[in-house]
């Protein structure tokens, strides 16, 4: 099993306007990757993912790629 990224490097919040880190965890259908694939913990997981929304509400990532 992968180790969670956020935990390794001791970040505690994922926040909606780091864009460059948010993209690593969005397929290139702008789809939120799955955490068995991402290899993030659940607590992270979620967070990453209440970001990414955040995100493609305000306009800085898209809802679905073309």
């Amino acid at each position: 099993m992968k180790q969670c990224f956020f935990c390794s490097q001791n970040l505690k919040d994922v926040d909606y306007k780091e864009i460059d880190l948010l993209q690593r965890f969005v397929s290139g259908q702008g789809k939120i990757i799955d955490p068995r694939y991402s290899g993030i913990c659940a607590k992270h997981q979620r967070k990453v993912a209440q970001a990414i929304k955040r995100a493609r509400y305000l306009g800085l990532l898209p809802f679905v790629s073309r």
